[in-house]
């Protein structure tokens, strides 16, 4: 055993985050080193023989503290605000799904797919995202149209290093509209749900991207791909926007077995981008307008810009024929939004074509008309279009954003603090709170039978709470309670039974 503890106290000294700290190297990679040294601390143990304990999340997941929460219920609350304004519902499903529904439904990605052990009977998966269970509940209640909004955690098995924040265990947040309509009229209202909430985040500059799948499909068809190859190609395609054509054509060519041509054929499209202008140029193109499947996704694709016109986004959409989302189960529609920003303030990454900077999606979606369908026994087919909002992407933007300024968040909404001055009151204090409980004020009282008036005062300080209910013998006698402002000192008498409307007046506008 002995020798073992050599080896392991040799690793411990070897692991080097006091260097990683000193070198400036990013954050995910320290936590990572840390995580490992204090693995092996915990094989050493401590001396005395005792096991010592790992205090760590789990890999992949991350504590939320009430200021990072604060912050993630202010961003909730924008959303499903919206959500609501625009006559969704919402629903619930299991955090584990059988094993089976989530099976085939991710392409690629399947293998990050969190298996459960077998517990003796069903094989279960954790879920993935949330469209998969929207599409398995829809099928299993025989629902064909219903508008819908679920945020919920779901779970991935990313593996093995933890890059840029990629975590195993993250909130998405998807807004759906099931239900046989009128040509994108339900995905015009997907983009304009997106715009409002973006523009009300305050996040900065954004840019809707769109392009259709069957656009590409009949791209692809017409450029020469054989249809078997029309998904792998589909996910190379969609790695244009993180590194540059010839990378793509070389991974189209020799990991994918695609002939040199076809793949030039296919950047000559991918590299195409506009408005309705471009949509026009394409109608008119010799080969794709000999293309039935991409003429349909060119027409529906203008219907869509006047839509969209109408709905005052479409200054902030641009059609990007090398958008693709790796996804198998789209069939129509497909879009991406990114936070952008201007050239002048982003050197580092040059991009030729385009004044702005992409800085990463921050949602994305489309159209899946095929999904229910494939959990219909009958097969019965229910048309989906759905976007989902990168709420952790959002949510750490606006954390930094909140460590950079010096605005003090407040983590509890309390309007006011019963407080005394006088010694043996709690349970006048206790009184007077339970009353202010009675009427839905937000009250506190500090836990100590004889506090210091100005402890009490400090404390307001600390955690923002704007007001202080003063009793003490006198005010008790003249049945008035003194009510002060803790940002100006101002103090007042209040009667009693008009304590409630005058706290909740001076209260309300914050």
């Amino acid at each position: 055993a002995m020798a073992g503890r050599a080896e392991l106290e040799a690793a411990v000294r070897e692991q080097g985050v006091r260097k990683l700290k000193a070198d400036k190297a990013p954050q995910h990679q320290i936590s990572e080193e840390l995580a490992k040294l204090l693995e092996l601390k915990a094989q050493l143990g401590t001396n005395d023989g005792k096991p010592q304990f790992v205090l760590k999340t789990p890999k992949g997941t991350r504590d939320y503290n009430p200021k990072q929460m604060a912050i993630r219920e202010k961003v909730f609350s924008t959303i499903i605000n919206c959500f609501k304004r625009h006559g969704a519902e919402t629903i619930d499903t299991p955090v584990f799904e059988l094993k089976e529904t989530l099976t085939g439904k991710y392409g690629e990605d399947s293998k990050l797919i969190y298996d459960l052990k077998d517990q003796g009977g069903e094989l279960l998966s954790l879920r993935y995202g949330l469209t998969v269970p929207f599409a398995r509940y829809l099928a299993m209640n025989k629902i064909t149209n219903i508008k819908r909004y679920h945020i919920a955690k779901v779970y991935r098995r990313d593996n093995p290093a933890m890059t840029q924040g990629r975590y195993r265990e993250f909130y998405q947040c998807d807004f759906d509209i099931a239900g046989q309509y009128d040509p994108m009229i339900p995905d015009a209202e997907c983009l304009k749900i997106v715009h409002e909430i973006l523009s009300e985040l305050q996040l900065g500059e954004f840019l809707i991207k769109v392009n259709d799948r069957r656009v590409l499909d009949g791209m692809f068809e017409v450029c020469g791909v054989p249809a078997d190859k029309f998904r792998t190609i589909c996910s190379a395609v969609d790695k244009m926007d993180k590194m540059p054509w010839e990378d793509v054509k070389n991974e189209m060519v020799s990991e994918k077995g695609l002939a040199p041509e076809t793949a030039d054929k296919i950047g000559e499209y991918v590299q195409l981008n506009g408005r309705s202008e471009l949509i026009d140029k394409l109608v008119q193109d010799a080969k794709l307008s000999q293309n039935k499947v991409a003429m349909e996704g060119l027409n529906d694709m203008k219907q869509l810009f006047v839509y969209l016109t109408l709905y005052g986004v479409e200054e902030k959409v641009l059609f990007d024929l090398s958008l693709a989302r790796g996804l198998d189960y789209y069939t129509g529609v497909i879009y991406e939004v990114v936070l952008t920003q201007s050239q002048a303030a982003t050197q580092t990454q040059q991009n030729e074509h385009s004044e702005q900077v992409s800085i990463g999606s921050v949602a994305a979606g489309g159209r899946y008309d095929g999904l229910v369908g494939m959990f219909d026994p009958k097969g019965r087919k229910v048309p989906c279009v759905g976007v989902s909002i990168g709420i952790e992407r959002i949510f750490s933007i606006m954390e930094q954003r909140l460590e950079a300024s010096d605005e003090k968040i407040r983590t509890t909404e309390t309007q006011v603090l019963v407080a005394t001055a006088q010694k043996n009151l709690l349970e006048e204090r206790m009184k007077l709170v339970a009353e202010l409980w009675k009427s839905g004020i937000k009250a506190e009282i500090t836990y100590k039978k004889n506090p210091k008036l100005l402890n009490q005062l400090q404390y307001c300080e600390e955690t923002g709470i704007p007001l202080v209910a003063i009793i003490g013998e006198q005010e008790l006698k003249d049945g008035v309670v003194k009510l002060r402002v803790v940002s100006t000192r101002e103090e007042v008498d209040v009667a009693r039974e008009n304590l409630i409307e005058e706290i909740e007046k001076r209260t309300c506008q914050s």
